[in-house]
């Protein structure tokens, strides 16, 4: 009997298996390990030191290499698979590690932690489930009660806290926060319960101070009397305007006597227009006329001279 001189049997692991080897939930994997030995080795295959369950994974052997398939994955095919090549009495062994990832869930809580001026601050706390991976970063959205429609503000943000700034004054708004992991950002965000309300009393209108405007003035005659000549017996009219505050008392005067109630005289002053009505002259009406205006602030006066002439009578009545 001649026996077969046995090649010591020897694994070659893939440079990219001798790190861990990542797949996301759902995927295929299929890895080829190849191994060397003489006569055939046997293969055998371990999960974390015990049988693998051959309902998730298959193993397909040859002389020359041994294949890991599993159709789809889920994260609890995730673990150190180890192969053993063995012939005879001399054996090799190699192990990789396999991770199912799959897409984080959303932040376990986020609330507003403080409102000022036109910022808020939040603060967040980890996902409870983070899809079996690390977690890479946060996403921040932000939407006005008014529209509701979400924005972006912050994406890939690592800090458990931020401050959102650049806000508008007078709206309320809501924020929301995505987890994010080597798959991608969570389905669905941690919404804030409160609400933050960017209110306006941050700006306090101070107006101008004015100084008030003093109206006092003393009377002024802003339009003469003038010198008229009238005929006896024709109503004739004598007109002036003053101005002053407070609203000056006017009285007139003949002959620097005051005129007072006299029936034969009519005087008007409506809004600074001040007149004096002589209804049908006499020979005597004629004369210096005065107008006087006085308020607390002082007096003024304007006079006239009022000629009143006879009647020009035709030829045929003169004897």
């Amino acid at each position: 009997m001649v026996k077969e001189v046995a090649n010591r049997p020897k694994v070659r692991l893939p440079r990219f298996l001798r790190q861990r080897y990542v797949a996301q939930v759902k995927e295929k994997v299929n890895l080829t390990i190849p191994f060397t030995g003489n006569p055939k080795p046997v293969v055998s295959w371990t999960k974390n030191g015990g049988p693998l369950d051959p309902k998730r994974v298959n193993i397909r052997s040859t002389e020359r290499d041994s294949i890991l398939f599993i159709r789809a994955a889920e994260r609890d095919d995730s673990g150190v698979y180890e192969i053993c090549v063995k012939v005879d009495d001399f054996e090799d062994r190699a192990s990789l590690t396999l991770q199912i990832v799959e897409l984080p869930g959303p932040p376990a809580s986020v609330k507003i932690v403080d409102t000022w001026g036109f910022n808020v601050a939040l603060e967040w706390t980890p996902p409870k489930d983070k899809g079996n991976t690390e977690i890479t970063g946060y996403t921040i959205q932000k939407a006005d009660k008014k529209t509701g429609d979400w924005f972006t503000v912050l994406e890939h943000y690592h800090r458990l806290n931020a401050t959102i700034s650049d806000l508008i004054m007078g709206n309320t708004y809501k924020f929301r926060v995505f987890s994010e992991n080597k798959c991608g950002m969570s389905d669905s965000a941690a919404v804030t319960k409160e609400e933050a309300k960017i209110s306006k009393t941050g700006i306090d209108y101070k107006p101008p101070e004015y100084k008030e405007h003093d109206f006092n003035e003393a009377p002024k005659f802003t339009t003469s009397l003038t010198d008229r000549a009238t005929t006896v017996g024709y109503s004739t009219k004598l007109l002036c305007s003053v101005r002053g505050f407070p609203k000056p008392k006017v009285e007139w005067m003949k002959n620097q006597m005051i005129i007072g109630d006299d029936p034969k005289f009519r005087q008007i002053c409506v809004q600074g227009i001040c007149s004096l009505e002589i209804r049908k002259p006499g020979n005597f009406d004629g004369g210096v006329y005065s107008c006087r205006a006085m308020n607390d602030h002082g007096e003024a006066i304007v006079s006239c001279k009022l000629d009143v002439k006879q009647p020009v009578l035709p030829d045929g009545d003169k004897k």
